[in-house]
């Protein structure tokens, strides 16, 4: 299933290990604090997981974790420009 995650981290350190295991588990960044990625169920559960072991010693992290299908995926609207990331998360 396509899975969307989106964080709010303060810790400059904790934030960059949370992007870095995400793209590890093979999910695509779309904005700053936004991936997302095709996820069987037991995937998804893996990446909940991982992160709650990289965040579990911070009292200031929010990180939620949207199932999608790809025809709500579809449906959503972009407003201004969509960014466009390379494999490093670098904008292009």
């Amino acid at each position: 299933m396509l899975t969307l995650v989106i964080y709010d981290i303060t810790d400059d350190e904790l934030r960059g290990r949370v992007a870095g295991f995400l793209k590890s588990k093979g999910l695509k960044r779309i904005q700053k604090s936004a991936f997302i990625g095709e996820l069987a169920d037991g995937d998804r559960a893996s990446v909940e997981a991982g992160l709650r072991l990289l965040v579990r010693n911070s009292d200031r992290v929010n990180i939620q974790v949207f199932p999608l299908t790809p025809a709500s995926y579809n449906r959503r609207s972009v407003i201004g420009v969509e960014y466009r990331y390379d494999d490093e998360g670098y904008l292009l």
